[in-house]
C-alpha cells in the first residue's frame, strides 16, 4: 500500500523554474560560436552583489571568527540598519524588536501566513500575482481569493474591488512595484487601502520587495499608514543580492512574538554571512544606483522597440524590471509561444499562466534585469521573428 504523501505536497509548480532549466539546457546545447540565450524569463539582477557587500563577506571569511548561529531575527547591527533605511527612505521610526531579518522574502512569507493565519483562512490578492502567494496559503491550507485586476487599474487592486467583495477575507496581499506587471501603487492608492483594512478588520500584507526600483512615481511603504500591516522586503532585487538569501520584515506589534517563535523553529536563522553582506550593502547605494540607471534606460528601450517586434499592449513599467504583454493577437497559449521563441529566436519569457491561472494564457512576461547588450540583440531577434 502506497504511504500517505500531505496534501501540501500538492502545490503547483513555480513555472518559471521549468522556463529556466529549459534555458540552461538550450544554452547548454548551443554550438560553439552560436548566439547565446538571452535570459528574460527571471527576475534576477545580471549584476550581483554590490562590491562593498561581497568584501564584507570576504573579510568576515578570512577573519578566523566562526560564522555561527545569530538570534532568531537577526544580527541586531543589521537590524539597526534595516530601522535607519526605513527612517531614511519613509521617514518611519521603527523600533528594532519590529524588524525580522529572514532568510529571503520566500522565507519572510510563510512565517507572516503562519503567524496571521489559520488553515481555511480567505487571503485576497489580485491577479495576476506572484505565484508562491497562491502556492505557499494553499499548501498551509488557506484559501487565496483571487480578484481579476486588468489594464484600466494597472493590474492593481483598488478600494471598489475590495467593496465588492461578498464577505470580507481575513488578510489582503497588495505588491507595489509589483511581479509580473511592473505597476505601481501610487501613494494615495496605497493609503487608501490600508485605511480600508484597517476599517475592516483585514490583515494588510505588503510585498515591498521590489522598492527602490521605481522610475516615474515616489515609492511609499504600507507602515507609514497603518502599524497593522506586515511589511516584506529583500535583498533581492534592488540590492542585487538574489542568491544570499537574504531578507526582512516590519512587523505590527502583536506579531512579532508569535513569528519569532516561529523563526526559532522553522529556520533558526538567517545565514550569518550573509547577513554581514546585507549589513554593508547599505553602504553601496551609489553603486545601487548605477543599476538601477541601467534598468531604466533598458525598459525605455523595450518600450519603445517591442511594439514594432509585434508587442503592442505592455504594462505601464512604472517599477521592478518586467514588462507584462498582452499577447492574445498573437497566440492564446503563452507556454507554447515562449517555447517556440525560445527555440527560434534564442529569447527566453515567461508564460503568464504562471501569474494569472484564468487570463495567462494570453500574456507572457519579459525582465529586463539583465545586461543592457542583451535588451537590445533580444529586442533586434524579436523584430525579425513572426
Amino acid at each position: 500500500m502506497a504511504l500517505k504523501i500531505g496534501k501540501g505536497a500538492a502545490a503547483p509548480p513555480f513555472l518559471v523554474m521549468d522556463i529556466i532549466a529549459a534555458a540552461n539546457a538550450r544554452q547548454a546545447a548551443l554550438p560553439p560560436g552560436a548566439p547565446h540565450i538571452i535570459r528574460m524569463e527571471v527576475g534576477q539582477p545580471g549584476t550581483g552583489a554590490p562590491a562593498g557587500a561581497v568584501a564584507a563577506a570576504q573579510a568576515a571569511l578570512n577573519s578566523g571568527h566562526p560564522l555561527g548561529y545569530t538570534e532568531a531575527f537577526g544580527r541586531r547591527s543589521l537590524r539597526e540598519r534595516i530601522a535607519a533605511h526605513a527612517k531614511d527612505w519613509y521617514g518611519l521610526d521603527l523600533p528594532i524588536e519590529r524588524i525580522a531579518v529572514t532568510v529571503g522574502a520566500s522565507g519572510a512569507f510563510p512565517l507572516a501566513f503562519l503567524a496571521a493565519f489559520d488553515p481555511g483562512d480567505r487571503i485576497a490578492m489580485t491577479s495576476p500575482f506572484y505565484p508562491p502567494y497562491v502556492n505557499i496559503l494553499t499548501a498551509l491550507g488557506m484559501t487565496p481569493v483571487v480578484l481579476e485586476a486588468g489594464p484600466e487599474t494597472r493590474f492593481q487592486p483598488n478600494v471598489a474591488m475590495l467593496d465588492r467583495l461578498e464577505a470580507r477575507p481575513a488578510g489582503l496581499i497588495v505588491a507595489s512595484p509589483c511581479n509580473p506587471a511592473g505597476t505601481m501603487l501610487h501613494v494615495d492608492e496605497l493609503a487608501a487601502i490600508a485605511a480600508w483594512c484597517d476599517r475592516n478588520d483585514v490583515r494588510l500584507i505588503s510585498d515591498e520587495i521590489y522598492h527602490g526600483l521605481n522610475y516615474d512615481h515616489p515609492i511609499a511603504s504600507a507602515a507609514q499608514f497603518t502599524a497593522k500591516a506586515i511589511v516584506v522586503n529583500s535583498f533581492s532585487k534592488y540590492f542585487s543580492m538574489t542568491g544570499w538569501r537574504i531578507g526582512w520584515l516590519v512587523l505590527p506589534p502583536d506579531l512579532v512574538r508569535p513569528v519569532e517563535r516561529l523563526a526559532q523553529n522553522m529556520f533558526i536563522s538567517a545565514p550569518h554571512i550573509s547577513q554581514v553582506a546585507a549589513e554593508a550593502a547599505f553602504d553601496c547605494h551609489a553603486e545601487l544606483q548605477g543599476n538601477v540607471a541601467c534598468y531604466r534606460r533598458s525598459r525605455d528601450y523595450l518600450l519603445a522597440a517591442l511594439p514594432s517586434a509585434g508587442f503592442s499592449r505592455l504594462s505601464p513599467a512604472e517599477g521592478a524590471f518586467y514588462l507584462f504583454a498582452d499577447i492574445s493577437d498573437r497566440s492564446n497559449d503563452s507556454v507554447e509561444f515562449c517555447a517556440r521563441m525560445l527555440r527560434e529566436t534564442g529569447v527566453a519569457a515567461t508564460p503568464g499562466v504562471d501569474f494569472d491561472h484564468a487570463r495567462g494564457t494570453r500574456f507572457i512576461r519579459f525582465s529586463y534585469c539583465g545586461p543592457e547588450a542583451d535588451m537590445h540583440a533580444a529586442a533586434e531577434r524579436l523584430q525579425n521573428w513572426r
